[in-house]
């Protein structure tokens, strides 16, 4: 990168990339510790957290234990989940709920004052804790930034979008960001002890996606151009039921819907989850999503049908969605939604340890942005946010024990505003086309080659884009066969040694160099 630093600030304690739920509860746990936490804009608002519909999943019900919701991750993780990370996150969500009561979290309570639980799909037992009916992501966002803003420890900068990493004798030692828009653009360098990426997913590389705009791969690119190891990359999931309206991004409609009786019909009004799944409507996501992209490609709409299970206690019980859909001209009380298919989860990402450790000294992670072990080849609903919290609490005790003392420091005047572009409409279009719901070699291979035409001029953000693209891509051909949300239409089976990948940045090119010219004479 050509830089030309117009500041460069020290910070004694931690520093903090992203302001969602795991950015925001990293930094809560790590007080007294200082840390700076940088946000594209004003957090609680912004990411894929404070989007979250569903809510967070552990076993807080007197008939449901944690090796059951351990039991459930497993099986939705189709044999790649790592046992010991998958345990442990299951025996501290419950702590975790507690911390988020404390913090003052206004989940939903029963008549009787205790928590109100829900269904969701391929789990075993209600255990699914909301907040405002399908407002979880965005109440818990709320109290956490309250708590953040008012926390001496912390200081919140917005308006920075981080580009590259800064490496010292192969040791991170802080971030470069941009801040400002314009003219007023200036590069500053934020060095600190300690880096903490909590940058959300890479839904945004796609056409179709549930996801904010900032959801582009960067952090994970970022790592990746750096050395870090990358874990399962291969593995995005679809949302089955995204609210088809023509809008970027998609509105969800949440899981929940189904947990309530909400089915599933094409527009001759026919159920089709019936015949896909033993667990019709409450399958694993992948098996709903891949039933709808089908029924669409084969000429048919589809639609979420909660008349009947739900009906006129919609907009009470599920306001963001009710919303989102009366202001399309659908009263979904009445009306059926149509629904498809959107890129809304990566469960790859930066390989992490149990304690949120990338392979990178000095760079740890928590939330979407990690690859943990914890989701295997697809996620359980409602394990995202469960997941940012434990690892966030699991990084900020790392942290502390790595980083003694420490002490919050003013900074100088500095421009604010900041504008993020789209990622280009022609690396949508191939990921959605080529590395989506279903893929082949010769598609994955047209997908790559897409990505080399634009690295060609390419810098800054969309080097970081690209690198993530270029991953997904690269891991989904080595991945010879189908599991969980990844699944080629040329090796439909799975295989019975299937492993987790990893992947750095140097093996996903030597994929690319090694499929390009196979894609040539293809074509």
């Amino acid at each position: 990168m050509n830089r030309r630093i117009d500041n460069v600030i020290e910070t004694d304690g931690a520093l903090i990339l992203g302001a969602g739920i795991a950015g925001l509860f990293t930094a809560l746990k790590l007080s007294p510790l200082p840390c700076l936490v940088l946000a594209s804009s004003r957090p609680g608002t912004s990411g894929s957290s404070a989007w979250a519909q569903g809510g967070i999943a552990a076993a807080m019900g007197e008939s449901d234990n944690w090796q059951g919701h351990a039991a459930d991750t497993m099986a939705a993780g189709a044999g790649l989940c790592d046992p010991e990370i998958v345990n442990l996150v299951a025996r501290e969500a419950s702590d975790r709920i507690a911390d988020l009561i404390a913090y003052g979290a206004p989940f939903d309570r029963n008549a009787d004052g205790t928590l109100a639980l829900g269904l969701e799909a391929a789990h075993s037992r209600p255990r699914i804790v909301h907040a405002g009916g399908d407002r979880a992501g965005a109440e818990i966002s709320r109290t956490l930034a309250e708590r953040a803003l008012a926390t001496p420890s912390i200081r919140v900068l917005e308006g920075f979008h981080a580009v590259e990493l800064a490496m010292e004798d192969g040791r991170v030692t802080g971030l470069f960001a941009r801040n400002g828009t314009g003219s007023a653009s200036r590069l500053v360098l934020f060095r600190a002890r300690a880096v903490v990426f909590a940058t959300g997913g890479l839904g945004a590389l796609y056409a179709v996606t549930t996801n904010p705009l900032e959801s582009r791969g960067e952090g994970l690119g970022m790592a990746a151009r750096a050395g870090a190891v990358i874990a399962d990359a291969e593995f995005v999931q679809f949302h089955p039921t995204a609210i088809a309206i023509g809008r970027d991004p998609a509105p969800l409609a949440t899981e929940a819907l189904r947990g309530e009786g909400a089915v599933l019909v094409n527009d001759r009004g026919e159920r089709f989850m019936t015949a896909a799944h033993a667990d019709a409507e409450l399958a694993p996501r992948d098996i709903v999503a891949r039933a709808i992209h089908r029924q669409i490609a084969g000429g048919q709409k589809t639609f979420l049908d909660c008349r009947e299970a739900i009906g006129d206690k919609f907009e009470k019980h599920f306001p963001t969605v009710h919303a989102a859909c009366i202001s399309a001209g659908v009263d979904p009380a009445r009306q059926p939604i149509p629904v498809a298919p959107a890129a809304h989860y990566h469960m790859g990402g930066i390989a992490s340890d149990a304690h949120g450790r990338s392979s990178l000294e000095g760079l740890w992670v928590a939330g979407e942005c990690a690859a943990t072990g914890l989701h295997g080849a697809n996620r359980l609903a409602s394990n995202s946010l469960l997941e940012g919290l434990v690892f966030g609490a699991r990084v900020a005790q790392d942290v502390r024990d790595t980083v003694k003392g420490g002490r919050a420091q003013g900074l100088p005047p500095l421009p604010v505003g900041l504008a993020l572009a789209a990622p280009p409409h022609v690396l949508r279009a191939a990921m959605s086309r080529h590395a989506g719901l279903e893929r082949s070699e010769e598609g994955l291979g047209q997908a790559l080659s897409a990505v080399a035409r634009l690295e060609r001029n390419a810098d800054g953000d969309l080097l970081n884009m690209l690198a993530a693209a270029r991953l997904v891509t690269a891991a989904a051909i080595i991945r010879t066969e189908s599991r969980g949300a990844h699944w080629r239409s040329d090796f439909p089976q799975p295989v019975k040694s299937s492993k987790r990948s990893f992947l750095t940045l140097a093996d996903a090119e030597r994929i690319s160099q090694a499929t390009l010219p196979l894609q040539r004479a293809q074509s």
